[in-house]
């Protein structure tokens, strides 16, 4: 289960430090179907491995001249506040209504990256 957990955690690791982005995304899928989470458990527990994803990609981005400290403060704070909100929305709403939010977004994020 540790040797899973590693390899995994890494795949994650490596998509989110090499997109910016898509950890969250492939972590909730990983959660899913090879720790056998429930939707809710597998979408509040990818936020946690998110921090410290963001926070290793924040320091060699930033290192390398590639992110913009003034937007990430100036940005901040909603985002931090939209986390909340939708922590908050998480918890109230049945697995399947996420499940399909979930799909929705991955659908439109796909469509927008090919279309350019």
């Amino acid at each position: 289960m540790k040797k899973r957990g590693l390899l995994w955690g890494s795949i994650v690791g490596f998509a989110n430090g090499f997109f910016a982005s898509g950890g969250g995304i492939i972590a909730v899928l990983v959660l899913k179907k090879f720790f056998s989470l429930d939707e809710k458990k597998a979408h509040a527990t990818s936020i946690a491995i998110i921090l410290p994803l963001t926070l290793a990609g924040l320091i060699v981005y930033t290192v390398k001249g590639f992110s913009d400290m003034s937007v990430i403060l100036r940005t901040g704070a909603g985002s931090a506040l939209g986390a909340l909100l939708g922590a908050m929305l998480l918890s109230k709403l049945p697995s399947n209504y996420i499940r399909i939010g979930f799909g929705l977004v991955m659908v439109i994020s796909s469509f927008r990256m090919f279309a350019g």
